[in-house]
């Protein structure tokens, strides 16, 4: 089999499986807990089911629509990309791995805010909040606010944030060649 087609094959696997995996999670939990329950699973880990508006972290970006509509081009500029790195200036596999996390993650949340908003949240659709559940309050003060990890997140910015740091320690190299205009 071509280089090639295992490198479509494996990006294939990686956004399916990463999408299902993140898609099972959240129904899970929306199945399973009320808006604002938080369970302690340890001290420093809970899962706490909240409604996420904005984009990774709860950070506000415009609005609803235009979020949503920014996150569908820019998993189309990811899946090109792809196709780039893969048939037009081969890469290496871990490197397009690493990209194939980053278009799962955003795939994901895409999901959300399409389809949720309508299904159960009684919007609109493309007007969905994001489900997010992974909380990770790890430094607390001595009235015990939390200091830091206050972000409550979800399994698709768990994949686009590790993704990212991947490639900015080990893929600054591979990303600069895939995007320098002479082709090889």
């Amino acid at each position: 089999m071509k280089k090639q087609y295992r490198q479509t094959l494996l990006v294939t696997l990686i956004v399916v499986l990463g999408v299902l995996f993140d898609q099972v999670v959240k129904m899970l939990v929306v199945s399973h807990f009320d808006l604002y329950d938080d369970w302690a699973i340890t001290p420093w880990f809970h899962i706490c089911y909240i409604l996420n508006d904005g984009m990774a972290f709860g950070m506000e970006w415009f609005n609803k629509l235009a979020l949503t509509l920014f996150r569908i081009v820019a998993v189309g500029a990811l899946g090109w990309y792809l196709h780039h790195l893969i048939w037009r200036k081969p890469a290496r596999t871990s490197f397009i791995a690493t990209i194939a996390f980053v278009t799962a993650g955003a795939l994901g949340n895409i999901l959300d805010c399409v389809f949720y908003g309508k299904l159960f949240q009684g919007g609109e659709w493309m007007y969905g909040k994001v489900v997010d559940m992974l909380y990770f309050p790890l430094i607390h003060d001595s009235a015990g606010n939390v200091l830091f990890f206050r972000p409550v997140f979800n399994v698709a910015d768990s994949y686009i944030t590790c993704a990212v740091i991947v490639i900015l320690l080990f893929f600054v190299k591979d990303l600069n060649a895939s995007l320098e205009n002479k082709e090889e």
